[in-house]
């Protein structure tokens, strides 16, 4: 075990949440921008609990190696647990629309109309558009999907942070007893 956590204990559960989401993210990033896989509608819903839970997870990571009270770790790690839960249903609903378990929704395009002036630049537009559809995975792996992926990536995300909210609250806990 690196120094670093051997000194702080209590930034193991923030260090693995705030990496294995960072990574899960940048891959989404990366399969977008490096490999030409445009996302859909409902796959760019998926990375708002990313862009949320990340940061919450450093500041657990920062207040655990600062030694900040516990209660702060545990409270940011419960709300990295609650923004990836979410994520847990955002992607198991995209997952069970590709699956056709249920419909999806009637707007299902990467979306980002400009300024339209001109009939031209109407024009200009609507031949930029590339409709992705939410029902149609690109791409498998083992079965799943990059949705299916990304809810088993996020009940793993949910656990560690409640675990290590809940281990921080039972030493905070056996600390004021003793």
């Amino acid at each position: 075990m690196p120094a670093f956590f051997r000194r702080h204990p209590d930034a193991l559960v923030p260090a693995f949440v705030f990496a294995l989401a960072l990574a899960t993210i940048l891959g989404a990033l990366t399969s977008q921008f490096g490999f030409g896989y445009i996302p859909c509608h409902l796959c760019l819903e998926q990375r708002i609990p990313y862009y949320v839970g990340v940061p919450i997870a450093l500041a657990a990571l920062i207040a655990a190696g600062l030694h900040a009270p516990r209660g702060l770790t545990r409270t940011l790690l419960a709300l990295a647990g609650l923004a990836f839960a979410f994520n847990v249903y955002l992607a198991s609903y995209h997952a069970g629309v590709e699956w056709r378990w249920w419909p999806g929704p009637p707007d299902c395009s990467p979306g980002g109309a400009g300024a339209v002036t001109t009939t031209q630049d109407l024009l200009n537009q609507l031949n930029g558009i590339h409709v992705v559809s939410c029902t149609d995975a690109p791409f498998r792996f083992l079965g799943l999907s990059f949705a299916g992926w990304n809810a088993v990536v996020s009940v793993v995300l949910v656990a560690a942070a409640l675990f290590g909210a809940l281990r921080a609250s039972r030493r905070t806990m056996a600390a004021a007893q003793a």
